[in-house]
């Protein structure tokens, strides 16, 4: 090579120790199939077989947005205190306990919000329930307490 010409790509040389990777399949001294076996889809040229837990993940439906898995915080059973002035007595008590016992909700466990739908004379001792603006302002005006 001479010194003062420029030098070209084909004038390069790949280093000697880097060997290529051997391509099996394309005829030479493997003998029959090259050893890949014989037959079925590893056998074939360009086989690339993906994982098969990849099947089962892609079936698992993604949860989208921040903090997906943050636990859902449980709606309060409602009443409405249209529904009150029907069951209870005046100065009774009004309680998850005596809510179930009356059939208003389902569980005496779980949280209650007394509405305002509707009107409400009778008066009423409230314990362990949340209210609405507009229930607490109708059953105070009734003369009921709200604890």
């Amino acid at each position: 090579m001479n010194i003062g010409a420029s030098m070209q790509l084909h004038h390069l040389k790949k280093p000697e120790h880097i060997k290529g990777k051997k391509r099996i399949g394309r005829g030479g001294k493997r003998g029959r199939y090259c050893g890949k076996g014989d037959k079925g889809q590893r056998s074939r040229a360009g086989a690339k077989i993906r994982p098969q837990i990849r099947d089962w993940i892609k079936s698992i439906p993604k949860l989208r947005g921040y903090k997906f898995d943050a636990p859902k915080k449980e709606k309060p059973e409602t009443v409405n205190v249209k529904d009150l002035d029907y069951q209870f007595k005046k100065d009774e008590k009004v309680n998850p306990e005596t809510l179930a016992e009356k059939g208003l909700i389902e569980d005496k466990r779980s949280s209650i919000k007394i509405l305002g739908d509707g009107e409400i004379e009778t008066a009423l001792k409230f314990e362990d329930v949340s209210f609405s603006e507009s229930s607490k302002k109708k059953i105070k005006d009734a003369g009921g307490s709200v604890a």
